[in-house]
């Protein structure tokens, strides 16, 4: 049955070639499925055609290809497009395409469900049911640069790991995903254009900033203040405020790369003077930028975006300190497809 059939894109490229020699073929074979699987994106043996009949068929025979499909799509007032993507054993993740007037960003999801509990986020409301596969990951880049050349007439020119999941819980899968990405410039887009946003685990930040690529970094802080940071994000008992920070430096040690600072303000919970405080004196220590975030709400009554008034005052006393920040309004709200929403609906 197929469905015990190996997997052939679970095969690095000397398995490829070796796999042709013991069947009496030329090793070269093994580049040229290599290059159909990973730089066209090719998911059906048959459409191999600079392969005979024959090594089609003892590829057929032999292995399968499990790809994603997309189960529906949603598309939002503002061009925003949410996949529900469904995945060879028929679970399902969410990938958002976010379009903007020069360029489409791609928002990859990393795990099924999540690691972690972030207690504003819907995706934590999932348990963690698996860590995305290296393909799976791949495809979704795939699939969303299809879109975009269909919908906006351009490639996508970035990608996000901000969809489910924690990405440094699934590390090896992410990073085998990037160098796929990344090695035959499939999408024109190098470790430059790609940000790994993180809730923050600090030994897997110091590895990732020992990795040869570029990309950037963004960190889910939303609170510098580490009891508060324990009530919304209750996994950070194990991971102290300070023990960030270390991870931090040593990542901007190591690429020269300063890190953007995700922050998302409530009423009553981040929202005092002293909140404001905690987070300057956060930046002081880190070399990094702030991006204010619009809270989208998911039926949490525990939370509530702060008020215009609030962020102003975020805003100008991180000014006074010369901290560079942004205010981002979410996009793709009304289909559920904004920071925080993401939850197979």
């Amino acid at each position: 049955m197929r469905e015990k059939l190996k997997d052939i894109r679970s095969l690095s490229i000397d398995s490829l070639r070796n796999f042709f020699v013991q069947n009496k073929l030329k090793s070269f074979r093994g580049d040229q499925v290599y290059e159909w699987i990973w730089k066209k994106g090719i998911h059906d043996f048959n459409q191999m055609t600079n392969l005979s009949k024959e090594t089609r068929g003892l590829l057929i025979d032999n292995f399968k290809i499990n790809h994603i499909d997309i189960d529906f799509y949603k598309k939002s007032s503002d061009g925003t497009i949410k996949n529900s993507v469904k995945l060879h054993d028929n679970l399902l993740v969410e990938s958002v395409l976010i379009p903007a007037k020069n360029r489409s960003t791609a928002c990859i999801s990393s795990q099924v469900g999540c690691s972690l509990n972030c207690q504003f986020c819907a995706t934590s409301k999932i348990n963690r049911l698996r860590n995305l596969k290296m393909d799976e990951i791949f495809d979704q880049v795939t699939l969303m640069d299809k879109q975009s050349r269909m919908y906006f007439n351009r490639p996508i020119s970035n990608i996000v790991f901000m969809g489910m999941g924690e990405p440094l819980m699934n590390y090896n899968n992410m990073i085998a995903a990037i160098k796929k990405i990344t090695q035959y410039r499939k999408f024109g887009i190098s470790s430059k254009r790609i940000t790994i946003s993180t809730s923050g685990i600090p030994k897997m930040i110091m590895k990732l900033a020992d990795e040869d690529f570029k990309f950037k970094l963004a960190v889910s802080l939303h609170s510098a203040n580490q009891l508060i940071r324990e009530k919304i994000m209750p996994f950070t008992i194990k991971f102290p405020i300070t023990d960030l920070i270390e991870s931090l430096n040593y990542w901007y040690l190591k690429t020269n790369r300063i890190i953007t600072l995700e922050y998302i303000v409530w009423e009553n919970i981040n929202s005092k003077k002293s909140d404001i405080n905690d987070l300057i004196n956060f930046c002081k220590e880190v070399p990094s930028k702030v991006n204010l975030i619009q809270y989208n709400s998911i039926g949490d009554d525990d939370y509530k975006g702060a008020s215009v008034d609030i962020i102003n005052k975020y805003q100008n006393e991180l000014l006074k300190h010369g901290i560079n920040s942004t205010y981002r309004r979410s996009r793709g709200a009304d289909i559920d497809a904004a920071c925080g929403q993401l939850a197979n609906k």
